[in-house]
């Protein structure tokens, strides 16, 4: 992905998940924006974006951070969100055995306290690899893996459900299910 395109990229990650009102955008409850509006409220805020570069940039994104609707018309953030305007539904899937969750080592004693709370987000994100896992830690600080027991907590009653990138979702995940992952 090139400069503009991961400059584009963190910015539709800002005004899609964090703050649309930024722009003047409205985000409907399932997180869709109308592309035109991104467009013009992006204008009015000094920057340049066109049809051709978001499309390219949904297109590129190796993670899948974004969706664009059936139509065409619309654009979203599959999941990450922390504007109170959206709740996206999606549907409960039962996870595998194990799943993984990457974070940074200064925050291992208040994970152990209270196990892992979404925070600003509206859920736990979780990823069925190690790599992926590390990854998420290393942009936080020096990394740890922590190993889920997803598995178990599905079985007693703990709800998955999974974003269109393959993203694993869950409201939290109590101390008892974490392991370190070394």
């Amino acid at each position: 992905m090139n400069k503009q395109h991961t400059e584009t990229s963190k910015f539709l990650s800002y005004v899609l998940r964090h703050e649309p009102h930024a722009i003047g955008l409205t985000l409907d409850r399932e997180g869709w924006a109308d592309i035109a509006s991104l467009i013009a409220g992006t204008k009015q805020s000094g920057r340049e974006l066109d049809e051709i570069l978001i499309r390219a940039v949904v297109a590129g994104n190796d993670k899948a951070r974004f969706a664009i609707s059936e139509d065409g018309l619309r654009i979203r953030a599959v999941q990450g969100h922390s504007t109170e305007s959206v709740a996206l539904t999606y549907t409960e899937k039962m996870p595998p055995k194990f799943l993984y969750h990457g974070t940074a080592t200064r925050f291992l004693n208040s994970i152990r306290e209270q196990g892992l709370l979404p925070g600003t987000r509206h859920y736990v994100h979780l990823s069925e690899d190690e790599q992926t896992a590390t990854a998420v830690g290393q942009r936080y600080g020096k990394p740890i893996v922590l190993k889920i027991e997803a598995l178990r907590m599905h079985q007693q009653g703990l709800k998955f459900f999974q974003a269109e990138n393959g993203v694993w979702l869950t409201d939290k995940v109590p101390v008892i299910f974490i392991n370190l992952h070394l």
